[in-house]
């Protein structure tokens, strides 16, 4: 779980004394599992809190973390340390983009474990990129292709015989892929 230091602590409740509508602090993860993942802590105020967030008080403030964020805030470290300019609050989340996964992580992070560390690396070698950007309710994956693969005239080849087959071997639950990129952009494409 998410360790906050007594400083982090002093200082998020000496923000929060400042605010009159909030109810304490959300610790989340935006695009969780991916290369694009950043943590973050904002002020939770009434209507943000989600089922599934997990409530902790802490030293005169609570703090809610998002339930799905979970898996991927653990050994998180949230620090405060006063310097010359005031001072820096600092979020170390060291599995915030690559979460432990195993047959019980959703499906979703599955997924992003599978492109991250198997395809994306493929696809670097001329550029590219691929990211989850949903899983629909008729279990397929949808993605969106960027860098050298955005305008690709192989793109179609790539996400069938590469990216498919790949996700389909390892998550055989997953009825297909389908390529919600606009690919009419060709300034980038590897070929």
């Amino acid at each position: 779980m998410v360790t906050i230091t007594e400083a982090a602590q002093e200082y998020l409740a000496e923000l929060l004394s400042k605010q009159e509508d909030a109810l304490g602090v959300r610790v989340f993860i935006n695009q969780p599992g991916t290369s694009r993942a950043e943590t973050c802590i904002a002020y939770c105020r009434e209507g943000d809190l989600q089922e599934g967030d997990e409530e902790r008080q802490l030293k005169g403030f609570k703090a809610w973390f998002e339930g799905r964020s979970l898996p991927f805030l653990e050994d998180a470290l949230v620090d405060y340390s006063k310097d010359r300019m005031g001072g820096q609050l600092t979020i170390k989340a060291p599995n915030a983009k690559m979460p432990r996964v195993d047959a019980d992580s959703p499906l979703e992070d599955r997924i992003n474990y599978v492109l991250y560390n198997e395809v994306n690396p493929a696809l670097a070698a001329h550029g590219g990129e691929v990211s989850l950007v949903e899983v629909t309710d008729d279990l397929y994956a949808v993605l969106r292709f960027g860098g050298g693969c955005q305008g690709c005239s192989a793109v179609d080849m790539t996400l069938k015989d590469g990216v498919e087959k790949t996700l389909l071997e390892q998550l055989p639950q997953l009825k297909g892929v389908r390529d919600m990129t606009d690919h009419s952009d060709r300034s980038q494409s590897y070929y």
